[in-house]
């Protein structure tokens, strides 16, 4: 595993080095979602190629993916 770094800023920004955006396909708008693993802070894009990999693990009940893809679908159209 590579190690890439970035500083936070005093808004608690941070900037995502381009090769990994183009890597994860991380644009303007993509919904990011933070995991805590152990003392690791993990961030998972919610791009629509992993939302769609989701779809048969929430095959039931309320789906939290259907309702993501459906916000992703209407920014889209904005």
């Amino acid at each position: 595993m590579k190690r890439e770094f970035s500083t936070v800023t005093t808004k608690g920004q941070l900037v995502i080095p381009s090769k990994l955006r183009r890597k994860y396909s991380i644009r303007k708008g993509t919904k990011v979602a933070f995991l805590e693993e152990g003392e690791r802070l993990v961030l998972q894009p919610l791009t629509p190629e992993y939302l769609r990999s989701l779809r048969g693990s929430l095959a039931e009940g309320p789906s939290a993916l259907k309702d993501l893809l459906e916000e992703r679908k209407r920014e889209r159209e904005l």
